[in-house]
């Protein structure tokens, strides 16, 4: 919220202004620290656009929130007050979203609500990770280190994300040229073709009139082929948003050849990560294991960490459970897991493992883009060798036949 103000300094001098606050007591207690004495203070109206609607706001991408984290954890770090290191950083940010939510937030705390509290009230921005994070910097006394954690786990997650972006950035452009490149031929070349067939009044072999018929087919009936596959698409996108389609994406994706093991990887460095990282805030095992369970976004993963905290709380060890699961877990991460849990050492270990796999990840994705561009080309070549064909055929027929 905005509220125009005018207030008296010591001096007596009149000053008046805007501030932005979850509510008129906060906004007046914000403008007490500052030693001015409010006169006045009115909410402002705001002016509503369409890009102000829910529709159009921005997401809080996970890049906002650690670059939040890390800026809240500096200014806690120089002992600034968290109600007024909230403030700051809401004036701060450009994203009206985000800037209402930690507004609320800042409004939350001033009336007594604990930080991490405040955080849980929005879940799909500040996740169970991130809340029990906070909660134990607040049990600990070290809140401004936790946000340290969380703003470098955050950071290192979104370097892999984006990674695994990147390759797939290549294949995605070259498909989209070979459809604008077919539907080109399709739409504009080959009715030139057929027409100079029909003005040079020859009889066309089998395979010319089998390929304009085709291309007829898809002249005429392209609409209803393009509903067809959109059909098909959303019916795909909702099946697999479903709690059994999504538990039959989450299998395959990881038996996908080439593209699983990355998966796999991507998943042992967020598992690895996210437990070092909630051990080091001071976190127990098993509530580490249930916090991580409950963040995985691959049901495969979710059910084995569901199993590991389970018969850990039963007094197994995490490495002697993963031996089951070594279709998920490969044998060095075990091995790793299993000498930290003798040194007592687990969290460096782990950490270990995640630097590991980071390097592992960008090397698959590199061999993965080295592989891929060969591929691309000879199936280019095929469909562009076919396309070629379908076209120069039924010319040199026809000039055959003149």
């Amino acid at each position: 919220m905005k509220f125009s103000y005018q207030a008296r300094t010591k001096e007596g001098k009149i000053e008046t202004g805007l501030i932005e606050a979850s509510d008129r007591q906060a906004a007046a207690v914000l403008l007490q620290k500052y030693n001015i004495f409010v006169t006045s203070l009115d909410e402002q109206a705001e002016k509503k656009s369409l890009f102000q609607f829910k529709l159009f706001e921005k997401k809080v991408s996970r890049k906002d929130l650690a670059v939040f984290a890390r800026q809240l954890a500096v200014m806690l770090e120089s002992r600034v007050p968290v109600i007024q290191s909230l403030s700051s950083l809401a004036v701060q940010t450009n994203q009206a979203n985000f800037k209402k939510i930690i507004l609320e937030i800042s409004g939350l705390v001033e009336e007594g609500v604990p930080l991490s509290e405040a955080f849980s009230h929005f879940p799909k921005i500040f996740d169970n990770f991130f809340v029990n994070l906070v909660k134990s910097g607040e049990v600990s006394g070290k809140i401004s280190d936790t946000l340290y954690y969380i703003s470098d786990h955050i950071e290192r997650e979104q370097e892999i994300v984006g990674q695994v972006r990147q390759a797939m950035i290549y294949p995605l452009f070259t498909m989209s040229v070979l459809f604008i490149v077919v539907n080109i031929i399709i739409l504009f070349l080959l009715p030139k073709v057929k027409e100079l067939i029909k003005e040079s009044s020859s009889n066309p072999d089998g395979f010319t009139l089998l390929t304009l018929s085709f291309y007829d087919f898809l002249g005429s009936w392209w609409w209803i082929i393009l509903i067809g596959l959109f059909i098909l698409t959303i019916c795909i996108i909702f099946y697999f948003r479903t709690k059994e389609g999504k538990k039959v994406f989450d299998k395959l994706s990881l038996k996908t050849p080439f593209i699983g093991n990355i998966l796999r990887k991507v998943f042992l460095t967020r598992f690895c990560g996210s437990i070092a990282t909630l051990i080091v805030a001071g976190i127990s095992i098993n509530r580490a294991l249930e916090i991580t369970a409950n963040t995985v976004e691959n049901d495969v993963y979710k059910k084995i960490i569901g199993d590991i905290e389970k018969k850990v709380s039963e007094g197994q060890k995490i490495s002697s459970v993963l031996v089951q699961h070594q279709a998920y877990f490969p044998s060095f991460v075990i091995q790793m897991i299993k000498v930290g849990e003798e040194t007592g050492k687990l969290d460096k270990t782990l950490a270990e493992v995640v630097n590991f796999y980071q390097k592992e990840i960008k090397k698959s994705i590199d061999l993965f883009l080295t592989l891929l561009e060969p591929m691309l080309i000879i199936f280019l070549g095929f469909i562009v060798g076919i396309l070629a064909i379908s076209v120069f055929a039924p010319l040199y027929s026809t000039l055959g036949n003149i």
